[in-house]
């Protein structure tokens, strides 16, 4: 039995099945490829907000990736042969759209990558209490990373994601329980009456408002990964089901996690949260948190060298073939996306602020202002003019235009955030001491 796929050719049963992974799967990979440790800092967030506006501000944003992630079903429906947001630069803008999306596409994945091998090393750093150098740690993470992402398809990597949604569930399950019974957080003082000072409504500064809805954004940044599931989906007609469920799955999490913690902790909430709970149960977090970042560094480090495998192995017959080419070519691509996340995540000094910048600028670019001209390329011209024509239309333009406003707002705000931590004192290349400050785990 053969498949004949606008993507990766004729599939036969003598290489790898890359149309294999079941709708189920599907809502694992996705939530996997976006949530991990980083929903810990959605309590902080809030903070500077106040619970109100950042519930509110969540939820919007929320509400407007899944409209692209939607929309991205639609345009792969319409356009097979389309494997990632570089093939959608390609048809918005020709030849140097897909260079400029595939420069800003590798640079999103590999930066996350890194994030993840930093937030696998804080980790260890939690559970050992730094039992050896940080940048001994980061190898380990790279290693793991390697392994993990080398495995070919997303259809088999769908049972490690099954494990990695588990962890980070019943990590962050753990820490709203502690939260909830503990007499006070561990940041607030140890001796007299404790009580939560949550606000319902905050009043941030521009760059502090701006840093949290970058948080959101960030949250909700898998976006550029879902091109990739639905290509492998034994059936992407059920893309739009298992998009939905997964959608619906964070955004539960989320407010869950973040309200709860919020209004135990208050302003003494730690960023990433798993501070709150204490030395104890932050290393008992980690510990359970381990499996699920391993999971997402894997996802994150798969995706672009699938990207770069399929530009290299494009119209060969080792694509789809488990012949030495094949088999070289793919393990010199996640090499290749290991050692450049390695190198970023150990050699940049103060990588946590790195990482925030790349986010603002990056997630939000990646999720919001393509989809918007995606639906705009596929239903301007040759529609009838009714009203859902020009709700869609105005959708699309508010997505253009609210995404450029966060993404040049946000990079703003993560750079006076950069510019304040080097006036404080950066942590150098290679360090014993943990560069992360990141909350870990990428997504």
């Amino acid at each position: 039995m053969s498949i004949s796929d606008d993507v990766f050719g004729e599939i036969t049963e003598n290489g790898p099945n890359y149309r294999n992974v079941g709708w189920m799967g599907s809502v694992v990979v996705m939530i996997k490829s976006q949530i991990g440790l980083g929903v810990l800092s959605i309590p902080a967030a809030f903070d500077a907000l106040g619970l109100i506006p950042g519930v509110l501000c969540m939820l919007t944003a929320g509400a407007m990736i899944t409209w692209g992630d939607y929309v991205v079903g639609r345009f792969k429906q319409r356009h097979p042969d389309v494997y990632s947001i570089v093939d959608v630069g390609e048809k918005l803008f020709g030849a140097v759209g897909r260079e400029v999306f595939m420069v800003l596409f590798l640079l999103w994945w590999i930066c996350v990558a890194a994030a993840g091998y930093s937030g696998i090393s804080t980790a260890f750093n939690a559970m050992s209490l730094h039992g050896t150098c940080t940048a001994v740690f980061v190898v380990v993470a790279a290693i793991l990373g390697f392994m993990t992402s080398s495995i070919r398809t997303l259809g088999k990597i769908s049972w490690l994601a099954w494990i990695g949604v588990i962890s980070i569930f019943v990590a962050l399950l753990t820490l709203t329980i502690a939260v909830g019974v503990q007499e006070r957080p561990a940041a607030a003082p140890q001796t007299g009456p404790y009580q939560s000072d949550y606000k319902l409504v905050g009043n941030p500064t521009f760059i502090e408002a701006m840093s949290a809805i970058n948080t959101f954004i960030f949250a909700y940044g898998g976006t550029p990964g879902f091109f990739a599931v639905i290509s492998e989906m034994r059936e992407p007609k059920d893309y739009n089901k298992a998009m939905v469920t997964c959608q619906i799955t964070i955004t539960v999490v989320y407010l869950i996690v973040g309200v709860v913690v919020y209004y135990y902790c208050g302003s003494f909430v730690a960023s990433p949260a798993l501070g709150s709970a204490g030395p104890l149960l932050k290393r008992v977090g980690y510990g359970l948190a381990l499996p699920g970042l391993i999971v997402s560094t894997c996802l994150v480090s798969h995706f672009p060298a699938k990207y770069i495998f399929l530009r290299l192995m494009k119209g060969s017959k080792h694509l789809v073939s488990n012949s030495k080419i094949h088999w070289i070519t793919w393990l010199s691509c996640t090499l290749g996306v290991t050692i450049v996340g390695y190198i970023i995540c150990s050699a940049v000094p103060n990588f946590g602020s790195l990482i925030s910048l790349v986010g603002a600028f990056l997630a939000t670019f990646m999720s919001l202002q393509p989809l918007g001209m995606m639906w705009l390329y596929d239903n301007y011209q040759g529609r009838s003019r009714n009203a859902r024509w020009m709700a869609g239309v105005a959708t699309s333009v508010f997505v253009i235009v609210i995404g450029t406003f966060i993404m040049g707002a946000g990079s703003y705000a993560a750079i006076v955030q950069i510019i304040e931590d080097y006036r404080n004192g950066s942590s150098g290349a290679w360090s014993c001491v943990d560069n992360s400050n990141s909350g870990g785990g990428g997504h």
